[in-house]
């Protein structure tokens, strides 16, 4: 461990003291070590007593910085990792960030574009219209068209900090199934490795780019969701320049109540986006907190969404669509027997799983949910109870899975929180099944052929010259199969008649013997009997080579 890593360790170790997040550390024989120092080396007080612990963690993830905030964004998704006293904390990091010095910023930008900032834009705010842990928005105008955009910036330097900070997050998650009984269950270092894979992701904003501008052709003209034009010419790895919305932001439900905004279908439309976005398109936004989402100013009774920031999206491949919504209707039918099956066939648990055992303790942990009214069951909640239930039956993780989860809840809260009566069930069923049904039948036979056509018709003309090649191979294959068959017939044959002179060799080999040994004088006859034995192995001999 280097210097600059030993001393990032203390800060971060100084800053958990501080806010008494020690309490988290079991009590328990393995930890007495790190207990004992706390005591002895790390005498720090805590410092914030009077705040719950969940507060505490987010106080501390914000004041460790970027690396830590984004971490903490994430693992606030993990609900069934974490009780709600520290989920509903680390969901606050949300874009709460302070922002970085705008000249930086302005640097960053130029140095990007290789060039002053008045070349390309005009109206350039030094202050930062928001701020998030990895980048930060600044407003201007193109000189070119005079449109009013938005320039997104990433942090300067962060690259470092992030390598370093991820060298001692897999250490300490390292230590994570040792310290804690179920440990292991929570997957740490495939949480991390999760992670780190999506965090260095979002540093291409060339990526989050690519991705905005096939969200925005999946929803062009459409009534529900609207995603901002980005304008590529402008764009690079840190840099980021796309159309600035103006909208409500979805968090902000008196104002949305105030411009008379249609909740109820608003809140339905937010189901249809994701459900659109998963089963039609393959594509969905995995980042969907209400940090990113906004509604349009224009008409408040026929609601618009607007969505940004792009750099985590997710897919399903048309398996696991199938199984997925085959699951969801299996689930609130309680067919349990259905859901267990449906596990197994899409090898999301070993093919040896107890299907019995498996229905039962999925009707185990589901049942009681049907105790609430459907329109009180939450989607997300579902996936998540068949999901632990699966992993006790060695269920491998699906990451694609995992993203899907944390959009649903992410989905189904702003729903909730926008029109509490809101029936998920009511608003997905009749699309999963109209989903279904396309995918099967006379109608799912007709679209593969359709989509196959260019290329049969394409293949058309080939067809009886390769019928001909087919045809002028098989006659060749049939011939080297034939003479393999003759020489292996040659080769059996010769066996058979050295086995057959070996035999007689030695029949002819013992007789002589035999008859020399009862025989005291010396007598031709013998001689002769082991003289064509002996001939008769060396053909044998020769037969076999």
């Amino acid at each position: 461990m280097t210097f600059g890593e030993i001393r990032r360790l203390y800060f971060i170790i100084r800053i958990f003291l501080t806010y008494g997040l020690d309490e988290l550390i079991p009590r328990m024989r393995l930890t007495i070590p790190l207990r004992l120092w706390r005591r002895t080396v790390f005498w720090i007080p805590n410092r914030h007593k009077d705040e719950e612990i969940g507060v505490r963690l987010r106080l501390a993830m914000e004041q460790l910085g970027p690396v830590w905030i984004k971490f903490g964004q994430m693992l606030s998704t993990r609900r069934d990792l974490f009780p709600p006293i520290i989920a509903d904390q680390l969901a606050i990091l949300q874009d709460r960030v302070a922002p970085f010095d705008g000249v930086k910023a302005k640097a960053q930008i130029e140095k990007s574009i290789g060039g002053p900032i008045e070349t390309w834009f005009d109206d350039f705010d030094i202050k930062p219209l928001a701020s998030a842990s990895i980048a930060q928005v600044h407003t201007a105008t193109l000189k070119s068209t005079g449109k009013k955009v938005v320039i997104k910036v990433i942090r300067p330097d962060i690259l470092p900090v992030i390598k370093a900070d991820m060298k001692l997050i897999y250490r300490l998650a390292r230590w994570v199934p040792r310290l804690l009984p179920d440990g292991r269950r929570l997957r740490p270092m495939e949480v991390v490795c999760d992670y780190e894979k999506n965090l260095i992701d979002e540093l291409n904003l060339l990526r989050e780019a690519a991705n905005a501008i096939q969200l925005r052709r999946n929803f062009e003209d459409s009534r529900m969701l609207y995603v901002p034009e980005v304008y590529s010419d402008y764009c690079s790895e840190t840099m980021l320049v796309m159309e600035r919305i103006y909208g409500i932001p979805i968090s902000d439900v008196v104002t949305l109540e105030q411009h008379g905004v249609n909740m109820k279908l608003l809140a339905e439309r937010g189901v249809q986006i994701f459900f659109t976005q998963v089963f039609r398109d393959s594509f969905f936004h995995a980042d969907m907190h209400p940090g990113n989402i906004f509604v349009s100013y224009d008409h408040p009774e026929d609601p618009q969404y607007i969505g940004i920031d792009c750099g985590i999206v997710g897919s399903l491949n048309k398996e696991d669509k199938r199984y997925l919504a085959e699951n969801f209707i299996a689930f609130f039918n309680r067919d349990y027997r259905k859901v267990a099956e449906l596990h197994v066939d899409s090898g999301w648990v070993p093919p040896d799983t107890n299907v019995e055992d498996f229905e039962f303790a999925i009707r185990t942990v589901c049942e009681p949910i049907f105790e609430k009214p459907l329109a009180e069951i939450s989607f997300g909640h579902v996936l998540l109870n068949l999901f632990n239930t699966a992993r006790r039956f060695n269920m491998e993780v699906q990451p694609q899975l995992v993203l899907l989860q944390k959009t649903l809840l992410y989905i189904e809260g702003i729903g909730r929180q926008l029109y509490p009566q809101l029936d998920l069930w009511k608003t997905a069923k009749p699309f999963l099944e109209e989903w279904i049904k396309d995918q099967i039948g006379l109608p799912a036979i007709w679209r593969a052929v359709k989509d196959k056509a260019p290329f049969w018709a394409e293949k058309l003309p080939e067809l009886p010259e390769l019928f001909y090649e087919s045809m002028r191979y098989h006659k060749i294959l049939q011939h080297s199969v034939d003479k393999l068959t003759s020489d292996m017939r040659a080769q059996q044959t010769r066996h058979h008649k050295a086995h057959y002179l070996f035999g007689v060799g030695a029949t002819l080999l013992l007789s002589g013997t035999a008859m020399l040994l009862s025989r005291p004088d010396w007598d031709f006859f013998p001689a002769v009997l082991m003289a064509a034995g002996l001939v008769a192995w060396l053909i044998g001999w020769r037969k076999t080579n």
